[in-house]
């Protein structure tokens, strides 16, 4: 396909401007997409308000996006699995495929990974993307492309509950109820898990966790989180503890939560680089830590639960469409309390 396509390039922070760039052509092994929706992610607003995360930093010009799903309108040489009109959602990253974390199955640790909307790697704010055919997951028919983009977000949450092992009968909370942290309650409730509270500052939040099917929602800023989880563990404490909010506060709250011998799950980046936590609690406790780093190994299980009715649309909050993503961006940092989710439309 020959032509240029329109793309959102934030080119300062908190800056985007429009420009027109070459439709990429797919190559062997890929197939070319037509982006129908991406979700905003935190991080594409971290970028976007700070330029960096952590070690990550932006050199402008920079592409935001790396929640997609299109349809696939090209196809490049050697694929054969997927075919043109195919509905796809995007897995970002892109690995080597040849050490020692690809090889064992472990590929979201690979050092190589091409990520989208990772620095230096530009993302899918635009309206074609080339990508490996094998990174594409065709979705069944009774799923679109709004619930294919977001199925990146539901693998992190299903990541957490996989590194928490998660069963059934299990009674859990999840620190944070922003995109990730509800996503993480919808895993667990697909795991099984018998009874899931959230715990978030922002009423609206709580709200939304409510409505997806949280057993108790609390606001840790009128009440004492730790207090009120013992209390409906009858002082016994939580099975599995996870924390999106990558707050200190809420990664200690974990611990006191946590039942003993539990899991604590820390999921949330940290605005500080080093964080002090409640060692001597954890090791009367004999907790579990364990850590999330994206994903692996998930697409499919993330697409057949939405697909068997797993309810990841009752995340968003707010749609945008594509002309208005500058709007969606400076929205979504300046109105956190209200915008849970926001989606872009391209179609």
């Amino acid at each position: 396909m020959q032509g240029t396509m329109k793309t959102a390039v934030m080119t300062g922070l908190k800056e985007l401007e429009w420009e027109q760039r070459p439709i990429p052509v797919p190559s062997k092994g890929e197939v070319l997409v037509r982006v129908e929706h991406v979700g905003i992610c935190g991080s594409d607003l971290h970028y976007y308000e700070q330029g960096a995360i952590g070690d990550f930093k932006v050199s402008f010009p920079f592409v935001l996006g790396h929640e997609a799903a299109g349809t696939v309108v090209e196809i490049g040489e050697g694929v054969t699995d997927l075919a043109v009109g195919d509905r796809v959602a995007m897995e970002p990253g892109k690995t080597c495929g040849q050490c020692i974390y690809c090889k064992t199955g472990r590929y979201n640790l690979c050092p190589d990974v091409e990520f989208f909307a990772t620095p230096p790697i530009d993302g899918v704010f635009c309206e074609y993307v080339a990508h490996p055919a094998s990174l594409c997951f065709r979705l069944p028919e009774n799923m679109d492309t709004i619930e294919g983009a977001l199925i990146e977000p539901l693998a992190v949450g299903f990541h957490a509950a996989n590194q928490g092992g998660a069963r059934l009968g299990q009674k859990a909370v999840v620190m944070g109820a922003g995109c990730i942290g509800l996503m993480t309650l919808l895993a667990l409730k697909a795991f099984g898990v018998t009874e899931v509270y959230v715990v978030d500052v922002m009423e609206n939040r709580l709200a939304k966790a409510k409505e997806l099917g949280a057993a108790g929602i609390i606001n840790g800023k009128e009440q004492d989180a730790v207090e009120e989880l013992m209390r409906a563990t009858a002082g016994k404490g939580m099975d599995l503890c996870i924390d999106t909010a990558g707050s200190q506060i809420t990664m200690n709250q974990c611990i006191g939560a946590a039942a003993k011998g539990a899991a604590v799950v820390f999921v949330g980046y940290s605005a500080q680089d080093q964080v002090s936590l409640d060692i001597n609690n954890a090791l009367n406790k004999e907790l579990t830590f364990k850590t999330v780093f994206r994903y692996r190994n998930l697409y499919p299980l993330a697409i057949e639960a939405v697909s068997q009715g797993l309810n990841v649309k009752g995340v968003v909050t707010d749609f945008f469409k594509f002309d208005d993503v500058r709007k969606a961006m400076d929205l979504s940092v300046s109105n956190k309390a209200e915008i849970v989710k926001a989606v872009l439309s391209l179609r």
